[in-house]
């Protein structure tokens, strides 16, 4: 009996074709927001409560979000089918329920992303008749979030459109019938909630785990942002002044530059730049903490124009604006963001600077602006918290809270890296191919196990070959054409000793490389375990908690250290311990910083 081929949503011609499905661009999230209410009976009642989500919605942005700064687009909600439409076309719009959907490209901000399930979820507990849900690229991340705690039957085949969020609470669409696998239809998602809304579960284990990274919210939001101190060009600090959101797709435009973008910062001629590197301001700027990372941590040379400067930019205050200025200057001379509102916003008001409409403003103005420096040990990472965040709280007699260094993805990476660095070290047959195809199968083995064989046949047939050949005339030879296979087999024996030869070079780098991981300490890994002596120091009521501390701490905490000294002294350039990593499987971020 053939499979049944599972319904993928797609009508091909003749079957009522309404286009190929379309996927969501990567980075974005999206919701919608459907109103469910036995006593809405009309889509004029619908549209009429949608306004007022609408309303509600705007309410808690102007409430919370008055000074937040958006890594790239700003939360929105349309209501749909627009009022226009239907005019245009009452059949159509009579056809269509109203609801509100509303996309958002979040860039690298996961922040965005859940501060808006946070106002969705605040939506959801003023409205109880208004079904929400979103989603992102991944699909319904909530329940990957979630994933520890799922039941069993809610896998990813089946999961689009079961999950809701109403009345505060996430709300999981059960499966009918005892089917072991059921995808669900937008409309039929709906039908379920209209029809039966008390069958819908509610697992408080998987709402904890969803909603984990709302839990310090709203306070959240203003701790997600960065102030500090940088010194820019005056007209620079009048922009951000009027608008301190034109920072962000400033720094993207920095962040993602290329040859041709920095091609306006080639040139010497000061006159030529929108944003000269002159008539210098320190000013307090607020910045997104993704944004002042990526600034801070791109190695960038000071462009000709900037040379002037060079000594001044030991000062961090000098450099990350010289970024943010050049960054301006890549973003407002780009053709492909002349449309951008942002763009055509600061253009206009540059013009009235030009124009005498607007002046800059003077020291005195600008020294009474805010001066608001935040704390910078946000981007260190401190070895007392990683270590207690490997170890975990049994380890020092502390109940699991939900409060913590990092998250359990952390400690999986952690666990990770040193789990396959100590499987490379503890492997005595490891080599040149072990590093390539450390995860790889029993394949690798066959196939040398193949080359090694049809090496020894080559070399038999050349040894017949040369028999054969010594006591043939030149003319047969020729004839024969064994002078012609001689020579193929003899260039195959000159490349197997190029590849022995490249093997040996290989295992000279191998040898250097663990010199210098050895001289870093990256090797030593005698540190971070328990010793025996504190074991037997451990006291009566003690013995059950170094038993759960040694269950939990299953990684060499010297080793992790080691490492992460080692790749913190390359200071950002490639080294040994960064290239041994990646070859793991392993990608470190980049630390600039020495101390």
């Amino acid at each position: 009996m053939d499979a049944q081929i599972p319904d993928d949503g797609l009508k091909w011609f003749g079957e009522g074709f309404d286009g190929f499905p379309r996927r969501l661009p990567d980075d974005c999230v999206e919701c919608i927001i459907h109103v469910i209410d036995q006593k809405l009976n009309s889509s004029s009642a619908i549209r009429a409560r949608l306004t007022e989500i609408l309303r509600a919605a705007n309410d808690l942005k102007k409430r919370h979000l008055r000074d937040y700064i958006w890594q790239r687009q700003h939360f929105n909600l349309n209501l749909l089918p627009r009022p226009d439409l239907a005019r245009s076309d009452i059949s159509q719009a009579s056809k269509a329920t109203p609801f509100l959907k509303g996309r958002t490209d979040f860039g690298d901000s996961v922040a965005d992303e859940w501060l808006i399930v946070w106002l969705l979820r605040e939506l959801s507990s003023q409205f109880p008749n208004a079904w929400i849900r979103v989603y992102d690229t991944d699909g319904e991340f909530l329940l990957i979030e979630a994933a520890n705690a799922l039941p069993k039957w809610l896998n990813p085949e089946i999961a689009e459109n079961r999950v809701w969020m109403n009345a505060g609470h996430l709300k999981i669409i059960p499966l009918e019938n005892g089917l072991t696998s059921q995808n669900l239809t937008l409309q039929d998602a709906l039908n379920i909630i209209r029809q039966t809304p008390d069958k819908l579960l509610i697992e408080s284990a998987v709402e904890q785990e969803a909603f984990h990274r709302l839990r310090e919210y709203p306070y959240a939001i203003s701790s997600s942002l960065h102030n500090g101190l940088i010194t820019i060009p005056r007209r620079l600090a009048y922009l951000l002044h009027r608008n301190p959101a034109y920072i962000s797709p400033a720094i993207e435009a920095f962040y993602l530059r290329d040859p041709i973008s920095l091609k306006p910062l080639s040139t010497k001629d000061t006159a030529t730049l929108v944003f000269a590197p002159e008539d210098f301001v320190t000013v307090s700027l607020k910045f997104t903490k993704v944004g002042f990372a990526q600034l801070r941590s791109q190695i960038f040379d000071a462009p000709p124009a900037w040379t002037g400067i060079i000594p001044r930019l030991q000062d961090e205050k000098v450099m990350v604006g010289m970024k943010l200025a050049c960054g301006f200057e890549i973003l407002l001379s780009d053709p492909q963001n002349q449309d951008n509102r942002e763009v055509r916003e600061m253009k206009l008001l540059l013009e009235d600077i030009e124009s005498g409409e607007e002046v800059l403003p003077d020291d005195a103005e600008i020294s009474s602006w805010p001066k608001t420096e935040g704390d910078e040990k946000w981007l260190d990472i401190d070895y007392n918290d990683f270590e207690k965040e490997l170890s975990g709280k049994a380890a020092s007699g502390q109940q699991t809270t939900k409060d913590g260094f990092g998250d359990k993805g952390a400690q999986e990476n952690l666990r990770k890296m040193v789990s396959r660095f100590e499987d490379f070290m503890k492997d005595d047959e490891a080599g040149v191919d072990g590093i390539d195809d450390i995860s790889g199968s029993e394949d690798g083995d066959s196939e040398d196990d193949l080359k090694a064989e049809k090496s020894d046949i080559d070399d038999v047939d050349f040894e017949n070959a040369m028999r054969e050949t010594q006591a043939m005339p030149k003319e047969q030879l020729e004839q024969s054409g064994l002078l012609a296979e001689a020579r193929v087999l003899a260039l195959q024996d000159a490349e197997d000793a190029s590849d022995l030869e490249e093997d040996e070079e290989i295992r000279e780098i191998l040898r250097a490389l663990g010199e210098e991981l050895q001289g870093h300490g990256a090797l030593d890994l005698s540190n971070g375990r328990i010793k025996k002596d504190d074991a037997e120091e451990i006291g009566p009521g003690d013995e059950e908690l170094i038993y759960d501390y040694e269950d939990y701490n299953d990684v060499d905490l010297g080793l992790a250290e080691n490492m992460l000294e080692s790749f913190k002294g390359q200071a950002g350039m490639s080294g040994p311990a960064g290239n041994l990593m990646r070859s793991l499987g392993v990608n470190m971020p980049r630390d600039e910083d020495g101390d």
